[in-house]
């Protein structure tokens, strides 16, 4: 049995040499501040969770992710784990409670609950003629304001390790996550990835929350958010390319695992940032599959990952 089983992913937490141009690329790629101290940065999406983006000042490094459980009981179960620190309350914007512990790389891993929730943000409304519903907009005009994606909420983070195997099975036995696809090169038990989500039984839940990739680097690979629809997804691809100042990793592309409509950029100092939309969405039902590489990390649409991308960590 697990130590616990969280419910979503909550943040993560990067370091950053400038807070000013954390929170301007952050801003561009479609977050809002929440709050900021003199070093630290608290970004928040349009859904009501205080901050789901953290960044503090510092040289540039990934501190680590935090995980969402429902309550304080969660909480003293998981501070019973092997490693694992007393609840402590955070100080900090949003407040809230939790447990840390070091994973196998040493990146700070927490388990939060009571973070504070903030009004929802207002949202783009795309409502679209397509398919079988060419009605839908019927005497309206679609006229999209040119700006940032709007982002919604943290979806999944994804790690570079070496020994895959081992690496998974402790974020499962802390963590509660259940697989939904592991992808394999050359013999099937050589698993290069492994796709994991929250067990939250009957209730569905994204894909994936937590990737584990084998690579050559340790580190993060990058972080995930989930943003309004397709015509979010363009609309900030457009306004970061025109921002003539960042990186474009890879996209725009239609993964086959999670099925996920994808855009991957770097910030300043390279971390990647993806945005997508239109998950799929699996309860504690669904079998795990195994597939070979060609297959499992390629797209459905769009071109293939760059091997920067694939070969991409930061510390």
């Amino acid at each position: 049995m697990p130590w616990v089983k969280v419910t979503d992913i909550a943040y993560g937490r990067l370091q950053s040499p400038s807070l000013d141009q954390a929170e301007e690329f952050l801003v561009n790629f479609g977050m809002v501040r929440a709050a900021r101290t003199k070093d630290a940065l608290y970004m928040r999406g349009t859904d009501p969770q205080h901050h789901i983006h953290v960044t503090h000042l510092g040289p540039p490094k990934f501190i680590g992710l935090g995980f969402l459980v429902e309550n304080e009981d969660e909480l003293k179960r998981f501070a019973r784990a092997p490693g694992a620190g007393g609840i402590e309350s955070i100080d900090e914007p949003g407040g809230g409670r939790r447990v840390r512990i070091r994973d196998p790389h040493g990146y700070q891993m927490e388990v939060v609950c009571g973070l504070e929730a903030l009004k929802p943000l207002p949202t783009r409304r795309a409502v679209l003629n397509w398919g079988d519903e060419k009605l839908r907009r019927a005497g309206e005009l679609m006229r999209l304001p040119p700006g940032p994606s709007q982002v919604k909420r943290i979806a999944h983070a994804v790690v570079m390790t070496q020994n895959i195997g081992e690496k998974i099975k402790w974020y499962r036995e802390m963590f509660g996550f259940i697989p939904s696809d592991e992808v394999y090169v050359g013999e099937q038990h050589n698993v290069i990835a492994s796709f994991n989500r929250c067990d939250r039984g009957e209730t569905y839940v994204d894909h994936h929350v937590f990737l584990c990739i084998e690579g050559p680097n340790t580190g993060l690979n990058h972080l995930s958010f989930e943003v309004q629809s397709f015509d979010d997804v363009m609309l900030g691809h457009e306004h970061l390319r025109k921002a003539g100042k960042y990186e474009h990793v890879w996209g725009i592309g239609r993964h086959v695992l999670g099925s996920q409509i994808f855009d991957y950029w770097k910030d300043p100092w390279g971390r990647v940032h993806e945005h997508w939309t239109d998950s799929d969405v699996l309860n504690v039902h669904a079998a795990p599959n195994l597939l070979p590489a060609e297959k499992g990390l390629s797209s459905q649409w769009g071109e293939p990952a760059p091997q920067a991308f694939i070969a991409h960590a930061t510390p």
